[in-house]
């Protein structure tokens, strides 16, 4: 049963060879099992799995239908979810049990989606390869001693492991789809608006999105459906219709444009990566597509302004813990101010104390010109470059990251490597685009993804590249040994 896809798990519920609660018994009983060698779990939820997936069977039994109904799930732990613990990975939270349910959450419990746990995360996000967690790094299936990417790298390991099918995640700068790359899975980071922040614990606002993690763009399309949507109380959401993400999956590539950025060929680019995309390039002519080279002449300066946006956003929103309201609180404090500062010392790890940091300097005084105004800027030249390069190609291709995934601690002394792992995903975030990693290979045995880019609301577009592309290659089947 753990090998079964969600498109699998719907025509087996829906033929009666196997109920919800007979396949969330045998999925509890597998992470159990195998998770304490990945450490991608915060929390399980069996009561609630149970209860839910009893109360699938018994809506199923009445006639209704629907592919997420019955169909197990986990989710990231910053979707806040009524009574059970959200901790964002992060001591400061991990007291903290939500009084309501994250758009998100309700959406997908109102499907019928069975949740199975909140999964691992980098704390309140902040990280590209799972270690920044107070709970602890993720392991990545594929080998024990690589990280699975963040911030998302719970949820991409308890997938790929085939602990459950699907999980939910969230994307600021490739958070989803570089922990997608890492383990073999595909991801997608729909367009910023299309999936509800309401309940989602910010990092930076203007940037996060949540998105679907699983086996095959099939699957992702299955799970977006249940996600997307316009919601009142999210600011931010886009009250746009949302098509059929499956429907649109039998579409002929003929004609496809595809743009290929020269920018994306440097020389930080590992050149066994760069072969597997230049593969994927051929496998996708011979499926109709026609491809150009394209510039994104802005590409060099994403990752500056990136870390000056996203950091200043941080500090702005996590200046809410405080030990005041709720969240982490020292021990006997002297003041107000002492409470503060030892609240915040001890609830927040290292890498959320340092981007608060920069970010409270971007913002200061005399630095919100230089610094925060000037990354606006170039965040708009970016988005400008993909509209240009739109006008010319239907999506943009490349790859995910410039390495495969990196060992456990590799970079923990040098933070700025890390963040340079996120050079091409990034600049979807910083123009608010929709983007999905698939599978296209292995180097030394580690999972590398082929990143592809679409305008505004084309994500249906995206997932039907990836499904004609997976319908003719068999990399996204594969498992990692011993799981």
């Amino acid at each position: 049963m753990h090998q079964m896809t969600l498109a699998e798990i719907a025509r087996g519920l829906a033929d009666k060879k196997f109920s919800s609660e007979e396949l969330t018994k045998v999925l509890l009983a597998r992470i159990t099992r195998l998770d304490p060698q990945l450490n991608s779990f915060i929390s399980l939820t069996e009561d609630l799995a149970i209860e839910q997936a009893k109360a699938a069977d018994a809506r199923r039994a009445n006639g209704e239908s629907g592919a997420l109904l019955g169909a197990p799930i986990a989710h990231k732990d910053l979707f806040c979810t009524q009574g059970i613990r959200t901790s964002c990975g992060s001591k400061m939270l991990d007291n903290f049990k939500a009084p309501y349910d994250a758009t998100v959450v309700a959406k997908l419990a109102a499907a019928g989606a069975v949740t199975l746990g909140k999964t691992n995360m980098d704390e309140f996000a902040m990280g590209s390869a799972n270690e920044s967690s107070w709970y602890g790094a993720v392991k990545n299936p594929w080998n024990l001693e690589h990280v699975p990417g963040g911030s998302s790298g719970g949820s991409a390991a308890a997938v790929a492991a085939r602990l459950l099918p699907a999980a939910t995640a969230t994307d600021t700068g490739g958070s989803i789809r570089q922990p997608a790359a890492f383990t073999n899975l595909t991801g997608l980071k729909p367009t910023y608006g299309r999936v509800s922040r309401w309940g989602m614990i910010a990092y930076a606002s203007s940037l996060d999105q949540g998105g679907p993690l699983a086996r095959t763009a099939e699957d992702c399309a299955i799970l977006l459906q249940g996600m997307a949507g316009f919601d009142p109380n999210d600011s931010t959401s886009i009250d746009e219709p949302v098509p059929d993400y499956s429907a649109s999956l039998g579409e002929s590539l003929q004609g496809l444009r595809i743009g290929v950025p020269k920018e994306y060929f440097s020389a930080g680019l590992d050149p066994r990566i760069a072969e597997l995309i230049q593969n994927s390039i051929q496998q996708l002519q011979k499926l109709g597509a026609v491809i150009k080279e394209i510039s994104l002449p802005n590409m060099q300066h994403a990752i500056p302004a990136y870390y000056v946006i996203a950091p200043a956003e941080a500090s702005s929103n996590l200046s809410r813990f405080d030990g005041v309201r709720f969240g982490h609180r020292c021990e006997n404090p002297e003041n107000l101010i002492d409470l503060y500062k030892r609240s915040r010392g001890e609830g927040f790890g290292a890498e959320v104390q340092r981007r608060i940091m920069v970010g409270a300097y971007a913002l200061s005084a005399g630095y919100y010109d230089a610094y925060y105004l000037k990354a606006q800027k170039i965040r708009r030249l970016v988005k400008n470059d993909f509209m240009a390069a739109f006008n010319e190609v239907d999506i943009i291709l490349g790859p995910t990251t410039p390495n495969p995934a990196w060992k456990l601690g590799a970079k923990n002394s040098d933070p700025v490597a890390a963040y340079l792992e996120d050079v091409y995903t990034i600049t979807a975030n910083l123009a608010g685009l929709p983007g999905l990693s698939m599978p296209a290979g292995f180097v030394d045995g580690l999972p590398v993804g082929v990143q592809l880019l679409a305008p505004y609301f084309q994500e249906g577009r995206l997932l039907n590249v990836a499904h004609q592309y997976q319908l003719n290659t068999d990399w996204h089947t594969r498992t990692p040994t011993g799981f």
